[in-house]
């Protein structure tokens, strides 16, 4: 699928600690040795990618994030890339697309999250808009080769009312111009509604759609017509999402859906 080596991806995510400016912000060094210590446990445990992701600094904007944090996340993933050696993608929470295609030009990323593209959703940030204008206009304008992944229906958040699931997920594919659809569940870790994936493939058949919460080896029969899976919480400590990777869970995971 798109730049990955395999049909069905498994994408690893790599949770940054509290970054400079952010509640509880963290050291620089710690920062970077977590991060590296996860990306190199997830090459090792067979993930298929990385997305990085500044999730530590909750609560998040819904606006456009400081410049420190773009700075630190474009030095970070650089880093992340050459120690993983995996395609890389670039989460700025909680919708900053313009930061994160300009931290994935800098480091060399593959692909963004945007996780409102098109239509507009309420979340713990407000109201947030979509901006497909504006996002696919910048990628034009940085010639950025760097695919955007949207979500439909992201966690975290209810849609315009009245906004239906397959109409979005072909507004954000075919007028939002998406290379790929994410489904999730209703909060992080919380697993997808099988039904919600099948009707978002069916909307929109000639598009990738990757499952991006709640993933374990226990559910993950109920996702064999996803075309990959971005998976953060089961890959992590105690299955928790924010804790370190476990490789051994990583191992674990990986086993579980290649065998499928």
């Amino acid at each position: 699928m798109l730049f990955f080596s395999t049909a069905r991806p498994i994408i690893g995510m790599v949770h940054l600690l509290p970054l400079p400016g952010a509640p509880n912000a963290r050291s620089m060094r710690e920062i970077r040795e977590a991060a590296l210590a996860d990306a190199r446990a997830l090459a090792r445990g067979g993930v298929d990618g990385i997305l990085v992701e500044n999730y530590g600094d909750a609560p998040f904007t819904g606006g456009t994030v400081e410049p420190q944090v773009i700075a630190a996340m474009a030095v970070l993933a650089a880093e992340i890339r050459a120690a993983a050696a995996l395609p890389l993608g670039i989460n700025v929470l909680r919708n900053d697309a313009h930061s994160a295609l300009a931290v994935a030009t800098a480091s060399g990323a593959s692909f963004i999250r945007v996780n409102v593209h098109i239509g507009s959703a309420e979340t713990d940030q407000g109201h947030l808009d979509g901006r497909a204008y504006e996002t696919l206009r910048y990628r034009d304008q940085l010639r950025a080769r760097v695919a955007l992944f949207a979500d439909v229906f992201v966690k975290h958040a209810r849609p315009a009312a009245g906004l239906d699931l397959a109409g979005a997920a072909r507004d954000t594919a075919y007028r939002g111009g998406a290379d790929a659809l994410l489904v999730t569940g209703s909060e992080t870790g919380a697993a997808a509604d099988p039904e919600r994936l099948r009707r978002v493939k069916e909307a929109v058949p000639d598009h990738p759609v990757l499952v991006a919460s709640g993933v374990t080896p226990e559910n993950i029969g109920d996702f064999r017509g996803a075309d990959g899976y971005i998976i953060g919480s089961a890959l992590e400590r105690g299955g928790r999402a924010g804790n370190r990777v476990d490789l051994r869970r990583v191992q674990a995971v990986v086993r579980a859906l290649k065998r499928r």
